[in-house]
């Protein structure tokens, strides 16, 4: 399986972000692009390329222009203000408060995020746009014929919608690249999302839409984050209703009830006949996972890829989360060579 990568993820590496209350060093770091790479190159998974570069276009296809023209200058309009150190937002326009985007950059960070986990710093902008394009290449390279393509994209992308940030998430690689492969003339892509945490920015981004099946398997947001979406009743809106599909499962669970999802989200995208398929693939399912509780072993990965190579599709899989770093390498090249065993 051809891997494309970019070394321009080192650029983005946040000091810190905000979880219960304390300013932690980042769990999303370089490190754990480089235990993926390193396992793909220690078990000869394939060829690794260097992405294209698309431009801003396939991006504003996806993202608004005034959400993209605000991560472009974040770190020069911070700098402004006499400021070196990276970028949290301090204030919300939560319920009640006006929707107005402000001028000044504090008030403009706030405005697009919806957390204080995605810290932007002097490489952010390269890091990110970097990432989208290693997802556009991917799908570029699937749409030559590739069975399975590997976009190793860092940061991430599926907490990221159409116009804010977070959850390390600023632009959605995943969302991106779905919409160029419609874009290249694709008429259905479906959408599967392994990660732990719910895919919520790919889920707004295509909520209204019927082109696009959204599957997503992660951690009841009744008590997991983002909190606010990702229950089981979301189905969609308008045309888009009766193409979202959530499995929110409790705390602790295994691959015997985790597959049980995984194969009804299987069966649902198997009945949506899709042109292609893009996995959001994190691996923050492990049983070790230090931000996540849910207990998947390395082997179980091998079996997540068989059952989603036997839907027989023409696969993407963009990287998500997956903070146990040891780890991270090993079970996601395991999905992987768990897809590529299935003829």
């Amino acid at each position: 399986m051809l891997t494309i990568y970019s070394d321009d993820h080192h650029l983005h590496h946040g000091k810190h972000e905000l979880i219960g209350g304390q300013f932690t060093p980042c769990f999303e770091k370089p490190s754990r692009a480089d235990m993926v790479l390193d396992r793909a190159k220690a078990v000869n998974l394939g060829a690794i390329q260097a992405p294209t570069d698309f431009g801003l276009s396939p991006i504003l296809r996806v993202h608004s222009e005034g959400f993209v023209n605000f991560l472009k200058n974040a770190w020069s309009d911070w700098q402004a203000k006499g400021r070196s150190h990276d970028m949290l937002p301090i204030a919300w326009p939560t319920r009640r408060l006006r929707q107005v985007e402000p001028t000044d950059i504090d008030g403009r960070l706030g405005y697009y995020s919806f957390d204080a986990g995605a810290p932007i710093t002097a490489g952010t902008w390269q890091a990110i746009t970097s990432s989208a394009n290693v997802a556009l290449s991917g799908q570029a390279e699937l749409r030559k014929g590739a069975r399975g393509i590997f976009s190793l994209c860092r940061p991430p992308g599926h907490h990221a919608a159409a116009d804010y940030m977070g959850g390390y998430c600023y632009l959605n690689n995943a969302a991106i690249a779905v919409q160029a492969m419609l874009d290249a003339g694709a008429k259905r892509v479906a959408v599967l999302d392994v990660d732990y945490h719910h895919g919520n920015g790919t889920q707004d981004i295509f909520y209204d839409r019927a082109d696009v099946l959204f599957t997503s398997i992660h951690g009841d947001p009744r008590f997991e984050y983002p909190y606010y979406l990702g229950f089981a009743d979301e189905k969609g809106v308008g045309a888009g209703e009766g193409f979202n599909f959530n499995y929110p499962l409790a705390s602790g669970i295994d691959w015997s009830v985790w597959s049980l999802a995984l194969a009804d989200a299987c069966r649902q995208i198997a009945e949506y006949a899709p042109d292609a398929l893009v996995v959001s693939l994190g691996v923050d399912t492990f049983k070790e996972d230090p931000i996540s509780q849910f207990k998947l072993d390395s082997p179980d990965y091998l079996r997540m890829g068989e059952i989603i190579g036997k839907l027989g599709l023409q696969t993407l899989f963009v990287m998500e989360g997956g903070y146990a770093v040891e780890e991270i390498g090993i079970n996601a090249i395991n999905v992987l060579q768990g897809f590529d065993s299935v003829a």
